[in-house]
């Protein structure tokens, strides 16, 4: 019997950063969409109140997940939030270190722009779960039965690039860490096909079918 570690500790990961994008989505009031079941709200609805402060986040995240998400920021040579951003203030906390957060305001409009980028969020939340789902439903009893190739390294960095996300603003860097995990995320699912499509049996047959319908609703950005 093929031991399924590899695969546990891949969802393992991938559920940390579901988790990450879902407080992300809380934090900016995005949590219930236009389309969700019981939302009254419209898809030009807008908190009256900032609701993201990358400073809570962090809180949340925990000080390793913070340190995370700066390696691998440092290896793909981003440079976080630039403190010249007009809605950014440098905030001193008790212990006199800086701190990047919004500037309060009343009321966000919500732009074509950032509707686009609730759209993608939700894409990349939804698809993480619907992942998680079907390997811990199809993948993990497959996997004792038939040993398959599991790339981890791909799903701590998926971890890792959405704990950066979660520490922007909306942005330029908020765009390209959501668009790093639009495509790491993919990448995780196409190896995982990859991997059924060598088994010799038809066992893979509707894992791969679930797997490909993923892929059907991470569409090229």
């Amino acid at each position: 019997m093929a031991s399924p570690a590899p695969l546990v500790a891949s969802i393992s990961h991938q559920m940390v950063a579901l988790q990450t994008l879902q407080l992300l989505q809380q934090e900016w009031g995005w949590g219930e969409g236009p389309g969700a079941p019981g939302s009254s709200r419209g898809p030009d609805h807008v908190p009256a109140t900032p609701a993201h402060r990358p400073g809570s986040i962090r809180a949340r995240l925990g000080p390793g997940r913070s340190e995370e998400c700066r390696s691998w920021r440092t290896r793909n040579g981003g440079a976080g939030v630039p403190a010249s951003t007009p809605e950014v203030e440098v905030v001193r906390g008790a212990e006199g270190g800086g701190e990047l957060l919004p500037f309060p305001q009343a009321r966000r409009p919500c732009t074509l722009a950032r509707m686009a980028m609730r759209s993608a969020l939700a894409r990349v939340v939804d698809s993480t779960s619907e992942l998680v789902s079907v390997e811990q439903t199809l993948l993990e009893p497959l996997q004792q039965e038939r040993s398959f190739p599991i790339h981890l390294k791909d799903s701590v960095e998926f971890r890792n690039i959405c704990s950066h996300l979660a520490l922007q603003i909306e942005g330029q860097q908020f765009d390209r860490d959501l668009n790093a995990a639009h495509q790491c995320l993919k990448t995780i699912v196409k190896k995982l096909i990859q991997s059924l499509a060598n088994l010799p049996s038809d066992a893979h047959v509707v894992a791969c079918a679930s797997l490909r319908q993923i892929l059907q609703n991470l569409p090229d950005t």
